[in-house]
């Protein structure tokens, strides 16, 4: 059954969002902000024509809703399989299963973001409460109204470039579009359309809650990675040092080994630990990396 042409641009994506039911909402996003971004554009262009001729011109170059999620759907799948990293081999029993992680980039990125993910706390968390706190503050002045509106301008336009990061690191699909401003309204149509958005304060909500976030894992990074790494290196470093293969010269050295690197029995189970830890740590570092990616998509994205 064909569907009537659209002979408005709400109606085209309306129709353009049911033909991408149950598409990623990243990229339902980028499709509706990219049909409208043109769409106005034609029509801001041919101001002598109704805005349902212009729809009816537009079919046949830009195309109708049900081309143009197909071509989506079509570019977002062989992208997403060209993307797509690939997976390890299957058997090997569940050792080489464990040990398979250092093989994945996505968890080498997601230990990075680990690390990283305080200072980023720490910028968002900064950011929206003196935002927020300032918007209160002024919104008895004159100046109040435009500081709210550049600040939830900003606000998207770093969300997006976070949503960009975390595509990086997780390869979770986020948006490459920001949410189309729509037409032009009044200064107070745009600041009631604002307050309204529910992204406005899901987008102000992550802000607040990256900072405790980043700070849970840089405490999880820095002390699994410290104590791996001490595990492992450290018998080595007393084996090398029994067997003369290092020396420690300039001035009077004391040892203060711990007890247990004394213990012939004990190396070898603290260096196997160690490796352990590290690798539990990998895994645990793409977990997050996973999580955060839907969480930040639940938070960010329109329609997640």
């Amino acid at each position: 059954m064909n569907r009537a042409a659209p002979r408005s641009i709400d109606a085209y994506l309306k129709q353009l969002r049911e033909e991408l039911t149950g598409a990623d909402p990243a990229l339902v996003q980028d499709a509706l902000y990219d049909a409208e971004e043109y769409l106005r554009a034609e029509i801001a262009a041919h101001p002598g024509k109704s805005e349902a001729d212009v729809l009816e011109l537009i079919a046949s170059t830009y195309g109708a809703p049900d081309e143009v999620a197909a071509a989506y759907r079509e570019t977002e799948a062989k992208v997403a399989a060209a993307l797509r990293t690939p997976k390890p081999k299957a058997g090997g029993g569940a050792l080489r299963r464990f040990f398979a992680v250092y093989s994945d980039p996505r968890a080498y990125a997601s230990l990075f973001f680990m690390f990283l993910a305080l200072a980023v706390g720490i910028f968002h968390f900064v950011f929206a409460v003196v935002g927020v706190s300032m918007s209160l503050g002024l919104a008895v002045l004159i100046i109040g109204v435009p500081f709210f509106l550049a600040f939830i301008g900003l606000t998207r336009v770093i969300a997006l470039a976070d949503g960009r990061l975390v595509e990086a690191i997780s390869g979770e699909r986020m948006p490459r579009r920001p949410l189309h401003p729509g037409p032009k309204q009044s200064f107070w149509a745009r600041i009631a359309e604002m307050l309204r958005d529910a992204r406005t304060w899901t987008t102000i909500a992550y802000f607040v809650l990256s900072l405790p976030l980043g700070i849970a894992y840089f405490t999880i990074a820095v002390t699994g990675l410290a104590l791996g790494l001490s595990l492992t290196f450290a018998p080595l470093f007393e084996i090398a040092r029994r067997f003369g293969w290092l020396h420690v010269s300039g001035g009077i050295t004391v040892d203060v080994s711990p007890a247990w690197l004394g213990s012939a029995f004990l190396l070898p189970v603290a260096i196997a630990l160690g490796i352990v830890i590290v690798t539990s740590l990998m895994h645990c570092a793409r977990f997050i990396g996973r999580a955060h990616a839907r969480f930040a998509k639940h938070m960010l994205v329109m329609g997640s």
